[in-house]
């Protein structure tokens, strides 16, 4: 039975797990971007505590299916990841000569920083991850063919297989961008 509310209860159960970029900036467009997000999500797998069991990267948010090893804290990876791909993201942006939307972009992470009581500077991620507690197989198999068709419903592959930023090639015994630990 799900345990209503978006917080993490049991630190190392699976959960589905949403980031979003604030104001849903389309940031994840870039493919610069893109590797320095799966890059520190291979750090947390090497040595953070983090088993994921499935993602797909779109152009503004993350979701996933994941949980932490034990002697981890799942929030304690999610605090790590987003505030290390926060601060990456944000200087790869300020030092990108060609990014056609650097104004446009810092100005929004600078305001929804300036907004938010807990932040010093800039804001790159939606506070909240809204966590939900992965309950059943059911409910998990759910979350995950919700997560791999995320690309076709938004029209960029037909099959989800072909999405590259995705699990859904692992899932079809072949091995994708970052490393899957099937649950089943």
């Amino acid at each position: 039975m799900p345990d209503g509310g978006y917080k993490i209860r049991d630190q190392n159960a699976v959960h589905y797990v949403t980031f979003s970029v604030v104001e849903w900036v389309d940031v994840f467009s870039r493919a610069d971007y893109r590797h320095i997000l799966l890059d520190h999500i291979r750090k947390s797998q090497q040595d953070g505590g983090l088993s994921l069991h499935a993602w797909v990267l779109m152009t503004n948010h993350f979701h996933s299916v994941m949980s932490a090893k034990e002697g981890f804290a799942l929030s304690d990876i999610l605090r790590e990841i987003k505030k290390y791909s926060a601060i990456n993201i944000i200087k790869a942006i300020q030092k990108h000569d060609k990014e056609s939307r650097q104004t446009w972009m810092l100005d929004i992470f600078s305001q929804a920083g300036n907004e938010n009581v807990r932040n010093t500077s800039n804001q790159f991620w939606i506070q909240d991850n809204h966590p939900k507690h992965c309950y059943s197989r059911e409910f998990t198999e759910q979350k995950i063919n919700y997560i791999h068709l995320n690309p076709v419903r938004a029209e960029i592959v037909s099959r989800p297989e072909d999405y590259l930023f995705s699990s859904a090639i692992d899932y079809t015994g072949a091995k994708g961008l970052l490393d899957i630990e099937f649950l089943w």
